[in-house]
């Protein structure tokens, strides 16, 4: 009776815990196990039977017989046994094995608290267990949880008996939260550790943008649009590259939504993070354009082997191209796989005219180094940069010494041409500014005097209508494969 009692709290305790009747039943093998060893210091020789469903369990110690018993934990005589069963003792003989069931009231009320202690324990572990096994199924997917612990490097998110952890790194940096707030992230990784199982959520990581897209058009879910590559700086701007499957959708179209409510809800989600949506081209030269957007390169020089791009502005839209903090094209960089230098039309053609320089043209450049590289074909600074050092050196009259000497020389150069630039190109900037004040001056009185002629019949001019550039995308390109 007593075995069935014990076995129905351990049963109720196992289903508060979501614990298997397998489980189960391990469980109370190992306890009892465990305090054997305890009682008498081995148990290699026992056993435990349980029956869950009769709510019975049984524990069974092997010993040998023997003459002269030196550990009665291990070994027994057949006058021990006699007084047990002697019937049973008459059929067995020395060096034979016996079986002795062990009533479970031996281990009296001092184990008890070890049992519980050791009980719980185990109860814990398969809970940990189980819950690494349910998440490490989960990687990639949106999970919603509440902030439970908020610590300098962490927070710790709850779900159900789990607990999650968000690193700060893995914060959006805009956001702020408190105990109790609603938080949704993707799972990026689960590992077993001492403590139990650490899985760690995102809502910076690139995965975190794309399952908000698959959740909010289904046709990504289906299949029907491809998402090609993703960047992002969180919190801040993102840009992806789409691909529709199907010629009848239209790829950008079905991201934004009918008057924008899908991406709305994406910004809402990642905190106003401006989101750059490209519909995906396998010319190099038009998907560049498009994802430096939106600014609108004039040129673009392209090296596909290489995966490198140099983008030429209008001078006035280079700020804009570059982004703050250099955002837009390093994201544009990112998401198209290609290195992507951006420069105004003026500094452009500056560096060009600077590496088209003849070396015979620079101040200070060593006389006797001249002849010996025009022999090589070596005339300018851009053959001299695009040569390897190794055979630079193996030219007559070339040395290392010498070598270094022309690198300083260049160096200068390109210093002193890019602080007159930085000069001429301030000079002209404060100008312009000076006779925007004086026209600015001059307009006001001329404005005044012509709103009082006028009639109230005149209305004011149209607005000049803006045309679409897409068809003359590729025209205003230019591709160069080295």
């Amino acid at each position: 009776m007593i075995n069935k009692e014990l076995v129905e709290v351990f049963s109720e305790i196992a289903r508060e815990k979501n614990v298997e009747r397998s489980e189960l039943g391990s469980i109370i093998e190992s306890l009892f196990l465990h305090l054997i060893e305890r009682e008498r210091g081995e148990s290699s020789n026992c056993s435990v039977i349980v029956n869950l469903d009769k709510g019975e369990f049984e524990i069974y110690v092997e010993k040998i017989i023997v003459d002269d018993v030196e550990d009665p934990v291990l070994e027994i005589s057949l006058e021990e046994i006699r007084e047990i069963n002697s019937e049973m003792a008459d059929d067995l003989q020395l060096g034979d094995s016996y079986v002795e069931i062990i009533d479970p009231m031996i281990f009296g009320r001092r184990m008890i608290h070890i049992a519980k202690q050791f009980f719980s324990q185990k109860l814990q572990d398969v809970e940990k267990k189980y819950i690494y096994e349910d998440y490490a199924n989960r990687i990639g997917e949106i999970v919603i949880g509440t902030v439970h612990q908020i610590q300098r490097d962490n927070i710790f998110v709850n779900i159900e008996h789990a607990e999650l952890r968000m690193p700060r790194k893995e914060l959006i940096q805009s956001e702020r939260y408190r105990r109790g707030d609603t938080v949704r992230a993707v799972i990026k990784s689960v590992e077993i550790t001492s403590k139990g199982p650490d899985i760690v959520v995102s809502r910076s990581d690139n995965h975190f943008l794309y399952k908000m897209f698959e959740m909010e058009v289904p046709e990504i879910e289906d299949g029907v649009i491809e998402i090609r590559s993703i960047a992002r700086y969180p919190g801040e701007r993102a840009k992806i590259i789409v691909q529709s499957h199907d010629r009848r959708i239209d790829p950008v179209g079905a991201c934004v939504g009918m008057r924008g409510s899908r991406i709305q809800a994406i910004v809402r989600e990642l905190n106003n993070e401006k989101i750059d949506i490209v519909n995906y081209t396998e010319q190099s030269e038009i998907l560049i354009s498009r994802a430096l957007s939106p600014a609108k390169p004039l040129n673009l020089y392209i090296d596909d082997d290489r995966q490198y791009c140099i983008a030429i502005f209008e001078d006035d839209e280079l700020e804009m191209a570059i982004g703050r903090r250099g955002v837009n094209v390093n994201l544009a960089s990112k998401v198209t796989g290609y290195k992507i230098d951006a420069f105004g039309k003026d500094e452009y053609a500056r560096k060009q005219a600077e590496q088209e320089m003849l070396l015979a043209n620079l101040e200070n450049f060593p006389k006797r180094s001249i002849k010996p590289l025009q022999d090589n074909d070596i005339n300018t600074i851009s053959d001299l940069m695009n040569s390897e050092e190794e055979k630079l050196v193996e030219i007559k009259g070339v040395t290392e010494k010498t070598l270094e000497k022309i690198y300083d020389c260049i160096q200068l150069f390109i210093e002193k041409n890019q602080k007159e630039f930085e000069e001429s190109t301030s000079d002209e900037s404060s100008a312009e500014e000076s006779s925007a004040e004086e026209s600015t001056s001059d307009e006001s009185p001329s404005k005044e005097s012509s709103a009082e002629e006028s009639t109230p019949d005149e209305s004011p001019p149209k607005e000049n209508e803006t045309l679409s550039d897409e068809t003359d995308e590729s025209s205003q390109i230019e591709k160069v494969e080295s």
